[in-house]
């Protein structure tokens, strides 16, 4: 069992990264810290790099949404990923921004740098919702797929406080935070949120989330850096990021 017990951590160690000798981050990696309310509750059941592969799978694998903290070392990773390091290695790179809604249609063409030096700002509540695309577990009938932040973008583009994804589902996945905070609603497959397909997240906060009835309200929490989320195949979910964050994500095809 105590082989058991470490497969977890290690099956969630993602690309390989080695432990770097010293971590010297600047506070939050460099990334504007933001002014978007957490919510006052967790309501997503959290575990720990004692979670088995096998209790993994009969508790949470296929039946509801779990935060792992505690399971990942991704300090090699995170020093790639400040504000100095990702301008200094992609700034003259070109980057495509679109929106994250239904129908998004606009999409606008600029340089790394311009975008993280001049674009980079928090989310307008009456604009379209905006947001830029971690870890998987084996998980029997899908195969993994990797994204960084944004389908079609290269290099990662961190989205900046109040932008996210709005009520969306596919196949299950992992998401982890790497710097800021990013909060996530979540409802099962069988309760459509009510919202908008061209509302933003934050706009359906303000609005939208008041008006809903305690037992009408989603399954939400705030990921910090280093935890990830795991939610099952075709769980509605949507995502704020309080901060400008940089995570990444495991798609399980």
């Amino acid at each position: 069992m105590a082989a058991a017990a470490r497969l977890l951590p290690l099956l969630l160690l993602p690309l390989g990264w080695v432990r770097p000798g010293a971590c010297t981050d600047p506070p939050g990696g460099g990334w504007l810290a933001g002014t978007v309310p957490e919510e006052p509750r967790c309501t997503v059941e959290r575990a720990d790099a004692s979670l088995t592969y096998s209790l993994f799978l009969q508790r949470f694998a296929f039946s509801r949404p779990v935060i792992l903290g505690g399971v990942t070392d991704n300090s090699a990773f995170r020093a790639l990923c400040t504000r100095e390091k990702l301008l200094a290695a992609f700034g003259p790179l070109p980057v495509r921004l679109s929106t994250a809604n239904t129908y998004s249609y606009r999409k606008v063409d600029v340089l790394f740098q311009e975008y993280v030096e001049h674009l980079l700002k928090p989310q307008d509540p009456a604009r379209l919702g905006s947001a830029l695309r971690a870890p998987s577990l084996p998980h029997p009938g899908h195969q993994p797929r990797l994204q960084l932040w944004d389908r079609s973008t290269t290099p990662p583009l961190p989205p900046g406080s109040g932008s996210g994804v709005p009520f969306h589902w596919h196949g299950p996945g992992f998401s982890e935070v790497i710097f800021g905070r990013k909060r996530w609603f979540l409802y099962p497959p069988d309760r459509t949120p009510h919202f908008h397909p061209n509302e933003s997240t934050l706009a359906w906060l303000q609005h939208t989330y008041p008006t809903l009835p305690p037992a009408q309200r989603p399954l939400e929490c705030t990921l910090r850096p280093g935890e990830v989320l795991y939610f099952p195949d075709r769980w509605w979910h949507a995502t704020l990021n309080l901060d400008t964050s940089v995570f990444i994500s495991t798609f399980l095809g």
